[in-house]
């Protein structure tokens, strides 16, 4: 017993050697290129600018990944009065929160009253009021913030050529950004307004940049934030840094047409699917009205058509889910 212990003791401890020798080899065989080049560098006497080089490098993508951390930490979606604050500041509504909740309301009411003297049962007059007086008007606000994202992300790009052509002409950077501001109209042309009067009454650009993405939270902007600042920090070629960042913005539009192109038959579909139950049941009343009143006069006809609509609604969701691309 004890003699069969030590035999896989040694035989456990010669397969370990063994991959361990086997490892160290192929490490060895791996790394010898690299072992070579850093000799010939060491005899050629350049090592010392590429390690140099290197480290000037990793110092700049460290310092943009801290500016991004830092930006999304400032940016992040917040909650209750807060998170509808910064839901009418991303719509470009100009309405205060008390405003926003006394309209709200009485959409609520109002909508409650019209199905209560439709004559419908006063159980579901409670449901109508929360929806149309809390879900609505927070999904409006959400579509007019992602129409006003869209209209600024349209144009993004060629504002930035304007002012990579004014920075190469000899315009001050402020002055490129007012050029903008006058060319493009809102609110494309209202960010750059901001950024300029805010300058002029001597704001810093990083919390001008800070309160610009507040109102416009798109990677666009973002990228735009982070190269102004990285650039007012290391210094270089703006004109140069923001050609790059142009053309980045245009193949992300080009890319996100592509495929806004490519799903519109799969969006095509989801309309018909959509509204295919709707078009039959307009078809039938005209037709056989009595054939189809008894969904809405009888309570089994009624829970059916709760039911209905419930899945329906999942579906939709499902397939705005499945052909919704976000780049």
């Amino acid at each position: 017993m004890v003699r069969d212990t030590v035999i896989l003791i040694i035989s456990a401890a010669g397969i370990g050697m063994f991959l361990i020798g086997t490892l160290f080899i192929v490490v060895t065989i791996v790394s010898r290129p690299k072992i070579a080049l850093r000799k010939r560098l060491n005899l050629i006497g350049t090592l010392g600018e590429v390690v140099q080089q290197d480290k000037g490098e990793n110092r700049r993508a460290k310092r943009i990944q801290d500016k991004i951390k830092q930006l999304e930490k400032k940016n992040t979606k917040e909650s209750g009065i807060d998170g509808l604050r910064q839901s009418l500041l991303r719509s470009g509504l100009d309405i205060t929160v008390s405003t926003y909740f006394v309209f709200s309301a009485i959409l609520g009411l109002v909508s409650a009253l019209i199905y209560l003297v439709l004559g419908y049962p006063p159980l579901g007059a409670i449901a109508i009021a929360l929806i149309m007086g809390m879900a609505v008007p927070k999904l409006v606000l959400m579509r007019m913030a992602s129409k006003r994202q869209a209209l600024f992300t349209k144009d993004f790009a060629e504002a930035i050529e304007i002012v990579v052509r004014g920075i190469r002409s000899g315009l001050p950077v402020n002055e490129c950004f007012n050029v903008v501001a006058r060319e493009f109209e809102a609110p494309l042309g209202e960010e750059f307004r901001l950024l300029v009067e805010g300058q002029n009454l001597g704001m810093s650009i990083d919390d001008l940049m800070e309160k610009g993405i507040a109102r416009i939270p798109t990677s666009e902007y973002k990228f735009f934030a982070i190269v102004i600042q990285i650039q007012r920090q290391t210094g270089g070629n703006l004109a140069e840094t923001l050609a790059n960042l142009a053309g980045v913005l245009r193949d992300r539009k080009k890319m996100r047409d592509k495929a806004k192109a490519m799903a519109g038959e799969a969006i095509a579909s989801a309309g018909i699917i959509g509204s295919l139950p709707f078009a039959v049941g307009l078809l039938l009343s005209v037709v056989n009205p009595a054939y189809l009143m008894v969904l809405f006069t009888e309570p089994t006809g009624q829970k059916l058509i709760a039911f209905g609509l419930f899945w329906m609604f999942l579906g939709s969701m499902v397939m705005k889910k499945m052909i919704n691309f976000k780049m």
